[in-house]
């Protein structure tokens, strides 16, 4: 039986290196960690940063892991720091909404509800934080599938379920709405995951442009759409400020 291959152990270990920690780290400081010459680490790092696995800080020099690893698992950013950056952000936008506030992370086809900021008044309210959305009959799902944050294919394989007569259910419909998406930068659910309820979306980003989350309001109908049905344009402004400000906050340089 062949041995290991030591390039990709190497590999490997300038991975998990730059995972354990909160900071970029240098040249210098990943050969010195792995006991590795500088230019065998250049090297590696330089394919790593090829495939996408590593990105390097133009100012500074530095590494950090890189956004393709974000399909290949959860390193790339926790969901605990997607919830860190995003309470402050989630809170004032409940605030000058006067709705509730969602925050969603992909997992396993599905979309996880990581943080609920409360509709600021005194109804009865249930936390959602934990749960699992349906990706095509809610706002925050459809901003998942259409920026690749999660794969269509397997959603639609999976078969589209009906949770109300306006849910999405035939896989074109679902295509093209996916497409205005991406055309208009937020997503929107008008009574198809629940009768009477509606919600607005946008992409939270992180380093390299990935879109790693979403952020949303839900509420009534009557709150978040005009009599036709249409989703109110301040809220939409408000939420997309928001996104961008959460993704500003993850190091996104464009939204």
């Amino acid at each position: 039986m062949a041995g290991p291959v030591q390039s990709i152990e190497r590999a490997a270990a300038i991975l998990r290196l730059l995972a354990s920690g909160p900071r970029r780290l240098g040249l210098g400081e990943v050969a010195a960690s792995l006991g590795l010459a500088k230019g065998t680490t250049h090297g590696i790092l330089r394919t790593l940063q090829h495939i996408d696995f590593v990105e390097q800080d133009p100012a500074t020099g530095k590494y950090q892991l890189g956004a393709a690893l974000l399909h290949l698992g959860t390193s790339y950013l926790d969901v605990n720091e997607l919830r860190s950056r995003s309470i402050n952000w989630s809170d004032a936008l409940a605030a000058r909404s006067g709705e509730a506030v969602r925050l969603g992370a992909p997992l396993e086809g599905r979309v996880l509800i990581v943080h609920h900021v409360f509709r600021p008044d005194d109804t009865l309210q249930t936390l959602d934080v934990g749960a699992l959305l349906p990706p095509h009959a809610s706002s925050l799902g459809k901003v998942l599938l259409a920026f690749g944050s999660l794969p269509v294919e397997p959603v639609v394989e999976a078969g589209l379920e009906a949770y109300t007569r306006h849910t999405l259910t035939a896989p074109e419909r679902l295509t093209r709405a996916l497409a205005e998406v991406r055309e208009v930068g937020w997503a929107a659910e008008v009574q198809e995951m629940i009768s009477g309820e509606a919600g607005i979306a946008a992409p939270i980003r992180g380093h390299g442009g990935l879109v790693v989350g979403a952020v949303g309001v839900s509420g009534t109908v009557e709150r978040i759409c005009d009599s036709q049905g249409v989703p109110l344009p301040g809220l939409v402004t408000q939420v997309r400020h928001a996104a961008r400000a959460i993704s500003r906050d993850l190091g996104a340089t464009r939204w």
